[in-house]
């Protein structure tokens, strides 16, 4: 069965309706990055962080998969299908794929303010719970932090994220602008037989991909559904 593994940014949750964090008037515009995306600024503010990440999981908490992730999801039957995300929601595996890797933490999940990446200290949300508050204990005794990897902090993910891109046969890009490193270097450990499928609506410039790259300049949507006739042919 071939390996199909597609690196989703943004752009793919996008159509569920989630504000994306770089495109004019995203996330970014509203909220200064340093604030709410550094370890800085959750010492200097953690109620606004927070309250932040509350947001973000009462947002999600009212939308749905798009058809781009049901069709991902549907792609198991016929492919081994392993999805790396730069998204910190849980649409992928909502809408039915049963491989991710969050390169960037998960939004229901939190975590020790002391030890992030503890094992012992993540933990998922209850559904329906997407309120954390100040005074809520981690297990090593630290205040509840989102299980979101900010700007500075190691990428725990990477290496199997790169172990997978790997062994691709298919290696797909949706809806990331490839501006954030270390998720986009992965380009570089693509195998060099495996096709390279670019779906973005944008036209997409810095791919050094040696001819192989395929760029279907669509939603994410629209773009894996010719996706899949391509891979078929």
């Amino acid at each position: 069965m071939k390996k199909v593994v597609v690196l989703t940014g943004a752009g793919m949750s996008a159509e569920s309706g989630l504000s994306t964090f770089r495109d004019s008037g995203g996330l970014w515009d509203r909220y200064p990055v340093e604030e709410v995306a550094t370890p800085e600024g959750y010492a200097r503010n953690p109620e606004l962080v927070i309250r932040f990440y509350n947001e973000r999981r009462r947002q999600l908490a009212d939308v749905k998969p798009c058809r781009g992730h049901l069709l991902l999801a549907e792609m198991e039957k016929d492919y081994d299908v392993t999805i790396i995300t730069q998204n910190v929601d849980n649409l992928h595996e909502r809408a039915g794929s049963t491989k991710v890797i969050h390169l960037h933490g998960e939004l229901t999940k939190v975590t020790s303010s002391r030890d992030p990446n503890n094992p012992d200290c993540i933990r998922e949300l209850p559904k329906g719970h997407w309120e954390v508050k100040l005074g809520d204990k981690a297990k090593d005794g630290s205040q509840l932090r989102p299980f979101i990897v900010w700007f500075g902090e190691p990428v725990p993910m990477i290496e199997r994220a790169i172990e997978v891109t790997e062994q691709a046969d298919v290696f797909v890009v949706i809806g990331t602008s490839l501006n954030v490193y270390p998720a986009a270097g992965l380009l570089n450990y693509v195998p060099a037989q495996a096709p390279i499928y670019v779906i973005d609506p944008k036209p997409v410039t810095g791919i050094h991909s040696g001819g192989r790259m395929h760029h279907l300049m669509k939603g994410a949507s629209e773009g894996v559904e010719e996706l899949q006739v391509l891979l078929k042919k």
